[in-house]
């Protein structure tokens, strides 16, 4: 008999990280599963290229869920994860990464009493402000299967009380996908002109960057300033697209190093940043993937989820510091960036090391 896997999704980024599952569950005869996501069918960030470049089915179930209040989504998330339960019934629910809507699913998983598995497990920014340190809190309190990135992860997660036979350090699941693509990147027209390992990028999301006009403004011109005319290639969307231009328009000399491009698909992005000189991002996947491809990557953040990235990989956190961007950029540019090595398990094979747990593990 099947061992009947629910993977529940809540947003783009987690379908990255549920493609190598599927494929892994898809080589076994033991297992099999369903794909629920939380949102509407016609979610416009989940157009059809990102399936395509993945190599992945759609989603089985679309919730329909939408709400920018977070409890609100909590609820309707809860209710119709509730429903779609009671008609596909399942003997494990992994849940990734750490939203509202993962929470959500996540404490409907065990008042129904069944198995729940936590991908990305561990993961924490100390910060109790923040609404995704609460979601990871519920979220690994309540698994029965705890699988981190890192010895860090686990350490986090067996201090905070979790039994160690419940914590299972399987690696990265983000590079699966990296490894699986590799042979399949695509080299982007924004690069025409441009030599591989002659531009740097540049990844903005964060609304706490997005939202300082000022600083924003300050860390570009050390971006312009710092990288002595080689290209920062941008590939931005919504907000964060319109807030750069709008700082470009305002101070036309930052036009000739930055070049805001529109975002690209999952190939696409994947071939710039694994040929770039070096990254300048918020994005903690980003910074991921750059200790994978070995390019050295600065962040625009205090923390980081993974410090793998820093103490053994090719990042380096820089805050929302100017002056610090502009100190790490010399340094980069110097061809001063310490090499980096990859941390344990981060070999692109980590959604086998999950599947064949899932599936010969009890509770």
């Amino acid at each position: 008999m099947k061992h009947q896997i629910c993977i529940f999704t809540g947003a783009r980024p987690n379908f990255v990280k549920v493609a190598p599952l599927i494929r892994a569950i898809s080589q076994r005869d033991d297992a099999g599963y369903e794909l629920v996501y939380a949102g509407r069918e016609d979610d416009p960030t989940l157009e059809a290229s990102l399936f395509e470049d993945l190599e992945m089915p759609r989603p089985d179930a679309f919730l329909g869920v939408e709400s920018e209040n977070l409890n609100e989504l909590t609820g309707r998330v809860m209710a119709q994860f509730d429903s779609y339960l009671d008609q596909h019934p399942a003997d494990t629910v992994i849940v990734v990464d750490d939203l509202a809507s993962t929470m959500a699913a996540a404490i409907v998983t065990k008042k129904r009493g069944l198995r729940l598995a936590h991908l990305v497990a561990g993961t924490r920014s100390f910060d109790i402000a923040m609404p995704k340190e609460v979601n990871r809190l519920v979220i690994d309190g309540l698994s029965d299967m705890l699988f981190t990135a890192g010895m860090g992860s686990s350490s986090i997660a067996t201090r905070e009380g979790a039994e160690l036979h419940k914590i299972y350090m399987v690696g990265n699941i983000l590079l699966d996908q990296l490894r699986y693509c590799r042979d399949r990147w695509q080299r982007p027209d924004c690069l025409d002109g441009v030599g591989d390992g002659r531009y740097l990028v540049f990844t903005l999301n964060r609304r706490a960057l997005i939202g300082s006009a000022d600083n924003l403004l300050r860390m570009l011109q050390a971006l312009a300033a710092e990288t002595r005319g080689v290209p920062v290639i941008a590939p931005l969307r919504g907000l964060a697209a319109r807030t750069v231009k709008a700082i470009i328009d305002q101070h036309p000399a930052l036009a000739g190093t930055l070049r805001v491009v529109p975002a690209m698909g999952y190939l696409e992005f994947g071939y710039l940043t694994a040929h770039a000189m070096g990254i300048v991002t918020d994005s903690g996947n980003v910074a991921e993937e750059a200790t994978f491809n070995h390019v050295p990557c600065l962040t625009l953040n205090s923390y980081t989820e993974h410090q793998e990235t820093v103490r053994l990989g090719t990042n380096v956190l820089v805050g929302e510091d100017a002056d610090r961007l502009a100190t790490h950029l010399r340094r980069l540019m110097d061809g001063e960036w310490p090499a980096g090595q990859l941390p344990d398990r981060w070999d692109g094979r980590t959604a086998e090391r999950i599947v064949s747990m899932l599936c010969t593990t009890t509770d």
